[in-house]
């Protein structure tokens, strides 16, 4: 059992919910990294009443409340987590991907999150028939998210498919799933993106093939541990 009382990611002798939140280096460099205003001798202070009274009223004097989209709750837990994380299994997070973590959590809670994400799938048989194994994946996905959603394509085939399976016998089963998939959808869009236009998913697809084992991920933000598109 643990009796001592200080931090195990600086070393404070002295641990309290404030330092681990607001003043433990790792918690500073969150909070000057996320979108949330910080300013010396305002916030954040050693006390943890001032900074929820900054957080919660006086924030708002500087912007708006119905103009405010800052992820502070979701830093807070985020933060609090990945102190239990250090004490409990000995992981230290990285402060920028606690930062994008917590912004997609609140973006996703807004419900103006635009999902992304990426799988390196097995070969098919023709490339057609994996664009359309990577749509059947991604409604299958989307579906837990909402049941409104719009996709995005840079193959016109594919929209063609979708619009006239019967004009596609080779691809009758994989045509199937994707109908029987959009039954679950209250409104379902697929459209043509040029690729040129879409640059975020291109790299997301080349990156994902360059993995030698499964992997995936879906998110509102790319995670730190990917290498970031050129335009990002």
């Amino acid at each position: 059992m643990r009796c001592d009382n200080y931090c195990l990611r600086c070393g404070e002798p002295d641990e309290s919910a404030t330092h681990d939140i607001f003043e433990c280096p790792p918690a500073l460099q969150v909070w000057s990294l996320s979108a949330t205003s910080t300013s010396p001798d305002i916030f954040p202070v050693p006390s943890i009443y001032a900074n929820m009274d900054y957080l919660f009223w006086r924030k708002n004097n500087i912007l708006g409340p119905e103009l405010d989209r800052d992820p502070y709750p979701w830093l807070i837990w985020f933060i609090w987590k990945a102190r239990n994380d250090k004490l409990f299994r000995g992981i230290d997070r990285d402060p920028l991907e606690i930062v994008r973590h917590a912004e997609s959590e609140c973006q996703a809670c807004m419900g103006k999150a635009q999902l992304m994400g990426t799988r390196n799938h097995i070969r098919r048989e023709s490339p057609f028939h994996l664009e359309v194994e990577v749509l059947r994946w991604a409604m299958e996905n989307m579906l837990q998210h909402s049941t409104c959603q719009s996709f995005g394509t840079d193959c016109k085939e594919l929209i063609a498919m979708i619009k006239e399976p019967r004009a596609w016998p080779s691809f009758a089963t994989e045509l199937e799933s994707i109908e029987t998939l959009q039954i679950c959808f209250l409104d379902f869009k697929i459209t043509y993106v040029p690729r040129t236009q879409n640059q975020i998913s291109d790299s997301l697809a080349k990156i994902a093939r360059s993995f030698h084992r499964d992997f995936y991920f879906i998110g509102c933000s790319i995670p730190v541990w990917l290498p970031r598109p050129p335009q990002l």
